[in-house]
């Protein structure tokens, strides 16, 4: 399955233990690149949060967003960190020593500063239980999106393709016409100068001139490329590097087309694979 590295997934629940809210936005980037924001008070589930997420994705700018509110119902056992909050009034104290105009602190300024107030490690246990259970939920919703963005995506590229190989089967047939072409114009050209040609030097230069606009085994490449690309979306999986590489490899042996081209047909042809595989290569970006 093809993902997109472009989604959006929000999931939210509550109990009597508070209301969680998770938001997850991927973009693509890349390697895999997370963003946590979490509150101070369960900051202990950034790594089991990281993990999580690893196992999910493989790609991707992630900017995983979680906000938790404790219930005023709850029955939370809350402990006071004495021998910080001492700490704390000291250092207030000390400060208020040097700026004695300065506005005096309340109970609740220092009731706020981080591990002051601590829960019991029990209904933390229980609160993060919660957290982890609604994050991977939030993960399989984002997955189901950059699946289904993913099957959009290769429906545009495998159009583009198709549209490709078309563009090769009108520049066959052109190969041989435009040798047949350019063999009549130099003959004419011979015949108005009213010259004596060694025929086997003739041949030899209209050899020459074949070599040098044979677009044979550019057709050729192009053909295996787009089946190569073909077979990887089949294949699927984490392949968004391997569909970049291959759209250098399709640019490559169009620019070539180009620059050997005498023809306009062919040199259309060439501008329009090129279109093409730009717009593919656009939508690749945003592949796993």
């Amino acid at each position: 399955m093809i993902k997109s590295m472009t989604a959006f997934a929000r999931k939210q629940t509550q109990g009597d233990w508070g209301t969680a809210i998770i938001e997850i936005k991927t973009v693509n980037h890349r390697y895999l690149d997370i963003n946590l924001r979490t509150p101070e008070a369960v900051r202990d589930l950034e790594m089991p949060l990281r993990e999580a997420i690893r196992k999910q994705l493989q790609r991707g700018k992630v900017d995983f967003t979680l906000r938790y509110s404790q219930s005023s119902s709850t029955d939370l056992q809350l402990t006071l960190n004495e021998a910080l909050l001492v700490q704390l009034i000291n250092a207030a104290d000390k400060v208020e020593s040097y700026l004695p105009a300065s506005t005096q602190y309340g109970a609740m300024d220092l009731l706020r500063w981080p591990g002051v107030i601590q829960a019991n490690e029990g209904d933390l246990t229980v609160i993060q239980k919660h957290l982890l259970s609604l994050a991977g939920e939030t993960l399989i919703e984002l997955n189901n999106a950059r699946e289904r963005e993913g099957c959009a995506l290769t429906e545009l590229i495998q159009q583009r393709l198709t549209a490709i190989d078309a563009q090769v089967e009108l520049v066959k047939p052109r190969i041989g016409e435009v040798m047949a072409q350019q063999r009549q114009k130099l003959q004419e050209r011979i015949s108005e100068l009213e010259v004596s040609v060694d025929p086997e030097r003739l041949e030899q230069e209209l050899v020459l001139l074949a070599q040098r606009i044979d677009v044979s085994e550019e057709l050729d490449r192009l053909i295996t490329h787009t089946k190569e690309v073909q077979h990887v979306l089949n294949k699927g999986g984490t392949v968004g590097r391997r569909l970049d590489f291959l759209m250098q490899e399709l640019n490559r042996e169009a620019n070539t087309l180009g620059s050997k081209s005498i023809d306009s047909a062919m040199t259309q042809a060439s501008i329009e694979m090129k279109v093409l595989i730009e717009q593919m290569r656009e939508q690749v970006q945003n592949i796993e």
